[in-house]
């Protein structure tokens, strides 16, 4: 699996963790609203990364990349957290 691959797995189970989140947020407390919120500047960040990532694919470096999938694994941690907040 490439790493592009990778990336766009990622993006899709954090974009799987903001749907689900989204349904609940209406019960929420409001701690929990403005950690969604929070949240949602850092994806907004994180997907513009990756398009700057495959739209420059071939002279994306490395550590762009690998910065891109960081950033991605903390944004999913993140929201995963939140979701089993709202559970």
């Amino acid at each position: 699996m490439t790493i592009k691959d990778d990336l766009n797995k990622l993006s899709e189970t954090i974009r799987q963790h903001r749907d689900e989140i989204r349904v609940q947020l209406h019960l929420a407390k409001e701690d929990v609203k403005d950690e969604w919120d929070d949240l949602e500047v850092y994806w907004d960040r994180f997907r513009q990364k990756l398009d700057d990532v495959f739209h420059d694919a071939e002279d994306a470096s490395k550590e762009a990349r690998n910065n891109a999938y960081e950033m991605g694994d903390k944004l999913k941690q993140s929201y995963e957290r939140l979701r089993n907040r709202l559970k």
